[in-house]
């Protein structure tokens, strides 16, 4: 039956509740913890980066291309910076709650499983936090390209440039469950002259920004199935960390055109299901059945509650693992092949693939983030501005999101499927600086 939503759904709260607008029943725990700590995450980041950029002007120097170069890289220095209230100390520490955010969600939610005596999630979140853990801990690179050999020109017209097209890039990636840094690689490197190694360290903090700031509203909304994430993510981890460890003894570039050309093949599905609103005779199979994966969603656009089933649970898992792999391998995002794995293969709304990518990504991305400040490639005053264009743009992107159709979502993801395509064969083939 096709009704219409209570009165209720017309307006979105502007703060996270523990009600479901809905029934106005408490949200599951869950939902509700992991609401929460992304909230208080992405506040208290959001507050301390912009404490920061207001402080740089009050120093000699301003915003320079030689204050850009000359930043924090360990924690002690970070925590010496704090205590002299030097701004890129602040603006770093900002940049390193927004990392820990994604973490901590994951760590917290294993006490929300155990006090739900559901056992099952809590060995699979255990494994992820401890793949995640490790990743960050016994993964730390070497430091990087000397940052004085730099050259680029920055400004605080420069800085705000880069927030307007961070804000896009936020946008587009929280609709279609990217992370934004398809926008960010190319604008920082081609349009600012920065060099490629920060343009890639601050895409990892657009990936953690887009992921924390968009899942808040879809968390609190329902679209994202938590459980599906979380078991999912076993796959994207344990790649993520294989990619790295064997990064090393394959030829990436060679590996990057031809995940690329399986993107493209990839899309094709894609394209013969841009009319369909909602997956057809989808039945659970038996992972799905145990491991209570299928729910339900509020879709503004049909009116009414969407219920939905998953199959071939095990070829998404083996999936996600391959887009660990590349994101490892290639020091790139993977957003592209979740969706992919989740709509054509596990056949879920796309409203749910995307919403469910962007939980995972953050924590994807948080893997590998430890390496690249350890290298010094994430330099805070270029990543604060993308953070904060990010996240505005995810918060705006997820709101849009509630209006659209899943043929819509289809007929914006397709072209940016092709570009991230696109772009990976061109790193792999040394073309352009992507």
């Amino acid at each position: 039956m096709n009704h219409k939503l209570p009165s209720f759904w017309a307006e979105p709260g502007k703060y996270l509740d523990t009600t479901d607008r809905n029934t106005k029943d408490p949200l599951p725990p869950l939902a509700t913890s992991i609401g929460w700590i992304l909230q208080c995450g992405v506040v208290l980041s959001t507050l301390l980066i912009i404490c920061g950029m207001l402080l740089i002007p009050t120093r000699p120097g301003g915003l320079s291309s030689q204050r850009v170069q000359n930043f924090p890289q360990t924690l002690h220095d970070v925590w010496v910076g704090l205590l002299m209230l030097r701004p890129q100390a602040i603006i770093t520490s900002g940049l390193l709650v927004l990392i820990a955010t994604p973490v901590v969600r994951v760590g917290a939610s294993i006490f929300t499983f155990l006090k739900e005596r559901d056992h099952k999630y809590v060995i699979i979140t255990t494994i992820v936090l401890a793949i995640l853990l490790c990743s960050i801990f016994l993964g730390q690179g070497s430091s990087g390209e000397a940052a004085t050999a730099l050259q680029f020109h920055f400004s605080f017209t420069r800085a705000i440039l880069i927030f307007l097209g961070s804000l896009l890039a936020g946008l587009i990636g929280a609709l279609v469950g990217l992370g934004g840094g398809i926008m960010v690689v190319p604008m920082l490197t081609i349009i600012f002259g920065f060099p490629i190694s920060f343009a890639i360290g601050v895409s990892i903090i657009s990936v953690i920004a887009t992921s924390s700031g968009a899942a808040i509203a879809y968390v609190r909304d329902r679209l994202t199935n938590i459980r599906i994430g979380m078991f999912l993510e076993l796959g994207t981890t344990l790649g993520a960390v294989s990619g790295a460890f064997v990064a090393g003894l394959l030829a990436p570039n060679l590996l990057g055109v031809i995940f690329g050309f399986i993107l493209i093949i990839s899309a094709v599905p894609l394209v013969f299901k841009i009319g369909e609103e909602f997956p057809q005779r989808v039945h659970n199979d038996r992972w799905a059945t145990a491991l209570h994966l299928a729910s339900s969603y509020p879709d503004r656009t049909a009116g009414r509650e969407v219920a939905y089933q998953v199959r071939r649970t095990p070829f998404g898992l083996a999936m996600m693992y391959l887009a660990g792999l590349i994101s490892g391998l290639l020091g790139i995002g993977s957003g592209t092949f979740k969706v992919v794995a989740m709509d054509t293969i596990m056949s879920l709304p796309l409203k749910v693939s995307t919403t469910t990518s962007n939980l995972m990504i953050g924590v994807t991305a948080a893997a590998s983030a430890g390496i690249y400040f350890s290298r010094g490639d994430i330099p805070p005053l270029v990543a604060g501005p993308v953070a904060l264009g990010v996240l505005a743009g995810a918060l705006l992107g997820a709101r849009l999101l509630l209006y659209m159709s899943n043929r819509i979502l289809r007929v914006i993801f397709v072209p940016v499927i092709l570009i991230s395509a696109l772009e990976m064969i061109l790193h792999g083939l040394g073309i352009g600086p992507f």
